[in-house]
C-alpha cells in the first residue's frame, strides 16, 4: 500500500480528503474439498446462537450444536417431520463459505432424551431468496444420519456447497420423535464470486461412448427456449467446486461418473463469432489482480487452450460495460498435452461484473476450474498536506537522502490518488444521472407524527399515527445501486421521475384506470388530480393487516354511518394460535363454539353442527396511541360494510373495554399459498405421481375466478387492496376463496417483503413499476399484482415470483418497465398454463396502466373462456 512506502521525514496531516482505496488482501483462491475442512464454530461457539433458527423447537433451552449439552441436548422441531420433511433448522455463516463436510448427532441429553435423525436433507442459499436443495453427483437428496445419539457422523458433500444459509431438514420415515445436532466444515468463499453465466456445456462424439462436457451441478436457471448456445445463469456450477480435471478429460477424479465429468466444453462451430463468453458476478465491489482458468490441452482429441481472453467490467447492474478491455494473447503449446492453469492478468481493474470473450484455437475449448484473486474496494480518509517533501524535515532543513529513495513510489501513489478522485467525480455525476432518470422522491418526515395518505382516485384520507423518533430515522434499504433512496414523506406531493414526452400516465395526470364505469364517472366528476402519497411503511396498517386503501367517498359513505355490528362476547373466544403482530397489535386463529348459538352472526354459516368457527381475532394494544384507536373504529366501519362472497367477512367487535377487537371469517384451510404449495397438479390421464393430494386445472380457473370477483367488487367501490398475493387468500370447503389481508403480519411471508432495516415494507414482486418508482397505488396497479396472482395460482406456488432475481434486480426490473426499452424481464408462462391465458398475464403486466385490463374483464374470461382454452 502507499502509505507503508512514505519516506523519512515524511507524515501525513493537514488538508483532509476522503480517499477511494483498494483493500488488497491478496488472498488465495479458495482451496479444493480435500483441504478446506475447518470446523465452522457451532461447536466452539464461533457461530452465535443468535444465528440459528429454526421452523420450530420443542423447548426454548434447546441447543444445536455438536458434542455439546445445553439445554435439552440438541434441536428437536416442535411438530413432526414425518411426511412433509417441512421442519428445519437454519445457519447464517454472515458470508458466503465453501462447505465441504457437515456432521450430525442425536440427542443424549445426560440420558434422558434418545432421539436422533436417521436420515436429513440440505438446503442452501447465498441470498436468503433463492433456496437450493443439495443433491450429490448422482441426483440423490436424502443424506444417511445418524444411528444412535452419541457418534457423530460426517459426511463428505460432493460436490460442495457455496453458500451463506444452511438448512437442516430431518427425515423420517414414520410418526416419531427427531433431534439434531450439528456442525459444517469448510472456509470462507475468498474469491467473492455469487454466479457465472455460460453456454450449456456439450456432448463430445468419441467412441466407444460420449464425453458429456455439460456442467452438471450447476446450481442456477436455464435460458428457454432451447438452442446450441443455450444459456446457463445465476448459479455456480463445476468450475468453482475445488476440482481440477485431469490430462486426460476421458478420465475423472470421482469414482462412478460419466467421462468428462470433471470438464465443462464448448465446441468451436457452435459460436459464429469464434469465441465463447462468460459473464461473472461478485458480491462488491471489487479490484482485480488475476483470473486463473484450468484448462484441457489434449491436442489429439481436438482440445487446447484458448488463443486470447478478452476482459471487461461494469460496476453496478444499470451501468454500462466500461469500453476499455483487458486482453492477454496466449501462446498455444502443441507439443505437450497436459492440462494446465492459465493466469490472465487483470490490471487492478474495478468491478462487480466481469464478462470474458475466450477465442477458440482448436475444435474444442475444456475448462475445469475458474478462480479470481481479488479484494474488496473500501475508503480511507487521509490527509494531503502532512505529506512533506522527501529530503526535508518539518522545520525546513535538509536531511540526509537515503538512496534506496521511495521517491517514485510516492509520485505513483499521488498520481493513483489523482485517477481515483477522478472516478469517485464520474461516480457521483452517473448517481446524480440515475437519480433524475428514476426520479425516486427524497421525502422528509415531521419529529412528532407521520403521515400516511392512501391512494384514492378523488380525494385523500390523512392518517396521522405518533411514533417515537426511532422510527423517524428510518430509511429505506437501497433501491437503485445505492443511488437512490426512498425515505417517509412529508404532507408535500412527491416528486416524480421525468416521463418521456408524450407519456399519458403521468401521476399528476389524472390518469386512473376507473374498474367500472361508475368509478370512472364519480372520478371524473371530482377533478382532483390522482396522485398516490403512501406512507408505504404503514401498508401494514394498525393491527398489522389492513391493506386497502380506500377513497374519501368510501369512508364518508360507509365509516359515517353508525356501526351496524353488536358487542362479541370475548368468552366465547378461545385462542388457537398466533398470526402475526403488526405495529400496534396483533392478529390471532380463534374458535367459536356452537356459532349458531350467536345471534349476532347475522347471516348462515356453513359449519357443520358441533363443529367450532374458525376466525381470526385482530387486537389493538390497550397501550396504542389515540390516533391508533381511532384508525382501528374507523377501519372496523368501513370493514361492516364490505359484504360479498369472496371478501373475509367482519363479524363482530369488542369495543366495550381494552383491548379493542375486531373479529373476522377465517378459512379452515389456511391461506391459499400454503393450500396450494401442499398439492400437484393432477395429470390429464388422471392420479399422481407422489402421495401429495392433487387438484385440477379446472379448479384452479375456478380459484383464480373468485379472486378476481373479490377484487371487482372493490374496485366497484374504488377500493385498492394493494396488497394482493396467494398469501392474503383464505381457502375454505369445495375451494370457497376469500380475499383477506393478514400476510404481510405473519412472518412465514417476511421474505415477500423488501426490508426496511429489518422489517417488512414492500410486496415488490407483486408491484406494478409504477408503485415501486413514484409510490402511485391505483386499482390498475392491483390488476397488475393480479396478473402476479394468478401465476402464482398456476405455479402452484412452488416458487417465488422472480425468484431468480435479487429483491434489487427486482426494483431494476421496474426502472427497465419506465425506460421501456425493450430490456424489462416478465414472469415465464407456467406449465399448466395455455396461452391465452398467459397472454391474460402479460396484459395485467403493461406499462402503460390505461391499458391495462378490468376486473369485471379479467372475471369474464375466467368464468366463460379460460376452462376451454386447455
Amino acid at each position: 500500500m502507499c502509505g507503508a512506502e512514505v519516506p523519512p521525514g515524511g507524515r501525513i496531516g493537514a488538508l483532509p480528503f476522503l480517499l477511494p482505496l483498494l483493500l488488497l488482501e491478496d488472498p488465495p483462491p479458495s482451496p479444493g474439498p480435500t483441504k478446506c475442512r475447518y470446523a465452522l464454530g457451532m461447536q466452539d461457539r464461533t457461530i452465535p446462537d443468535e444465528d440459528l433458527s429454526a421452523s420450530s423447537a420443542w423447548s426454548d433451552s434447546t441447543a444445536a450444536k455438536l458434542d455439546t449439552s445445553d439445554g435439552d441436548g440438541a434441536w428437536c422441531p416442535a411438530g413432526p417431520v414425518y411426511p412433509n420433511d417441512a421442519e428445519f433448522l437454519e445457519v447464517d455463516l454472515r458470508h458466503l463459505h465453501f462447505l465441504t463436510l457437515v456432521g450430525t448427532q442425536g440427542r443424549h441429553a445426560g440420558g434422558h432424551g434418545k432421539e436422533f435423525a436417521r436420515t436429513y436433507r440440505l438446503h442452501y442459499s447465498r441470498d436468503r431468496h433463492h433456496w437450493l436443495a443439495w443433491r450429490d453427483r448422482w441426483g440423490n437428496e436424502v443424506i444417511s444420519g445418524n444411528e444412535n445419539t452419541n457418534e457423530v457422523v460426517l459426511k463428505d458433500l460432493g460436490p460442495p456447497i457455496i453458500a451463506r444459509y444452511v438448512r437442516f431438514y430431518p427425515r423420517a420415515d414414520r410418526v416419531m420423535s427427531v433431534c439434531l445436532r450439528v456442525e459444517l466444515y469448510g472456509c470462507i468463499w475468498s474469491d467473492g464470486l455469487q454466479s457465472y453465466t455460460a453456454p450449456l456445456g456439450q456432448t463430445m462424439a468419441l467412441q466407444p461412448e460420449p464425453v458429456y462436457l455439460n456442467d452438471s451441478t450447476y446450481d442456477g436457471y436455464m435460458q428457454e427456449p432451447r438452442s446450441p448456445s443455450q444459456l446457463q445463469f445465476g448459479g455456480l456450477g463445476q468450475l468453482t467446486d475445488g476440482v481440477v480435471g485431469l490430462d486426460d478429460f476421458t478420465q475423472t477424479k470421482e469414482l462412478r461418473v460419466w467421462p468428462g465429468y470433471d470438464y465443462v466444453g464448448w465446441r468451436n462451430d457452435s459460436f459464429p463469432k469464434g469465441y465463447m463468453e462468460m459473464e461473472f458476478e461478485f458480491d462488491s465491489l471489487r479490484v482485480f489482480t488475476y483470473m486463473m482458468v484450468h484448462c484441457n490441452n489434449m491436442h489429439t482429441r481436438g482440445v487446447s487452450i484458448f488463443r486470447q481472453v478478452d476482459c471487461r467490467f461494469k460496476r453496478s447492474l444499470p451501468t454500462a460495460w466500461e469500453p476499455e478491455l483487458v486482453s492477454h494473447v496466449l501462446a498455444v503449446d502443441v507439443k505437450d498435452p497436459s492440462a494446465r492453469s492459465v493466469t490472465v492478468p487483470l490490471e487492478g481493474h474495478l468491478g462487480r461484473f466481469l464478462q470474458c470473450h475466450f477465442h477458440f484455437s482448436g475444435t474444442w475449448m475444456l475448462f475445469s476450474e475458474i478462480a479470481f484473486l481479488s479484494g474488496e474496494w473500501v475508503f480511507l480518509l487521509l490527509s494531503i498536506s502532512d505529506l512533506e517533501v522527501q529530503g526535508e524535515s518539518k522545520s525546513g532543513q535538509p536531511i540526509a537522502k537515503a538512496d534506496n529513495s521511495n521517491t517514485s513510489i510516492l509520485i505513483g501513489c499521488l498520481v493513483a490518488i489523482i485517477l481515483l478522485l477522478l472516478v469517485v467525480i464520474f461516480l457521483i455525476l452517473w448517481r446524480q444521472y440515475w437519480k433524475k432518470i428514476l426520479g425516486k422522491a427524497q421525502r422528509r418526515i415531521s419529529d412528532d407524527d407521520l403521515t400516511v395518505h392512501l391512494s384514492v382516485p378523488g380525494d385523500t384520507i390523512v392518517i396521522n399515527n405518533t411514533m417515537g423518533s426511532q422510527r423517524h430515522s428510518n430509511r429505506y434499504e437501497r433501491i437503485h445501486s445505492g443511488e437512490t433512496e426512498y425515505q417517509e414523506p412529508s404532507r408535500a406531493r412527491m416528486k416524480l421521475p421525468e416521463l418521456p414526452h408524450g407519456a399519458e400516465n403521468s401521476a399528476c395526470s389524472g390518469d386512473y384506470m376507473e374498474p367500472d364505469p361508475a368509478g370512472a364517472q364519480a372520478a371524473a366528476q371530482s377533478n382532483v388530480p390522482h396522485y398516490a402519497e403512501a406512507d408505504i411503511i404503514n401498508l401494514q396498517g394498525v393491527t398489522g393487516g389492513n391493506t386497502y386503501a380506500v377513497p374519501a367517498v368510501a369512508v364518508d359513505a360507509l365509516a359515517g354511518k353508525d356501526m351496524a355490528l353488536g358487542e362479541f362476547p370475548r368468552g366465547r373466544l378461545l385462542f388457537k394460535e398466533k398470526l402475526g403482530e403488526g405495529q400496534f397489535g396483533e392478529v390471532h386463529l380463534c374458535e367459536v363454539e356452537s356459532p349458531q348459538d350467536l345471534p349476532i352472526l347475522e347471516f348462515p354459516f356453513n359449519v357443520r353442527k358441533g363443529r367450532p368457527l374458525l376466525v381470526a381475532v385482530k387486537i389493538l394494544r390497550s397501550d396504542a396511541t389515540k390516533n391508533a384507536r381511532n384508525d382501528f373504529l374507523k377501519e372496523v366501519k368501513i370493514m361492516s360494510r364490505l359484504k360479498d362472497p369472496n371478501i373475509v367477512r367482519l363479524l363482530g367487535v369488542c369495543v366495550r373495554d381494552d383491548p379493542l377487537c375486531m373479529i373476522t371469517e377465517y378459512m379452515e384451510n389456511g391461506d391459499l399459498n400454503q393450500f396450494l404449495s401442499s398439492h400437484e397438479l393432477e395429470d390429464k390421464l388422471g392420479g399422481s405421481t407422489s402421495d401429495a393430494p392433487t387438484i385440477s386445472y379446472p379448479t384452479l380457473v375456478h380459484v383464480a375466478a373468485q379472486i378476481a370477483s373479490g377484487m371487482k367488487f372493490l374496485a366497484s367501490l374504488n377500493f385498492v387492496h394493494r396488497d394482493l398475493a396467494t398469501r392474503n387468500c383464505l381457502v375454505g370447503e369445495g375451494f370457497t376463496i376469500k380475499i383477506a389481508d393478514f400476510g404481510m403480519s405473519r412472518n412465514l411471508y417476511s421474505g415477500d417483503y423488501y426490508r426496511i432495516q429489518g422489517r417488512a415494507v414492500l410486496p415488490i414482486r407483486w408491484m406494478a413499476w409504477e408503485c415501486i418508482l413514484m409510490g402511485k397505488f391505483t386499482t390498475a396497479s392491483d390488476v397488475w399484482a393480479f396478473g402476479v396472482t394468478l401465476w402464482e395460482v398456476l405455479m402452484l406456488c412452488q416458487e417465488q415470483p422472480y425468484s431468480q432475481l435479487t429483491d434489487e434486480q427486482v426494483i431494476e426490473n421496474a426502472g427497465q418497465f419506465f425506460r421501456d426499452q425493450g430490456e424489462q424481464i416478465y414472469l415465464s408462462r407456467p406449465p399448466a398454463c395455455p396461452l391465452s391465458l398467459y397472454e391474460v398475464m402479460l396484459r395485467c403486466w403493461v406499462r402503460e396502466s390505461k391499458d391495462r385490463p378490468s376486473f369485471q374483464h379479467i372475471h369474464r374470461f375466467l368464468s366463460e373462456d379460460a376452462l376451454n382454452m386447455v
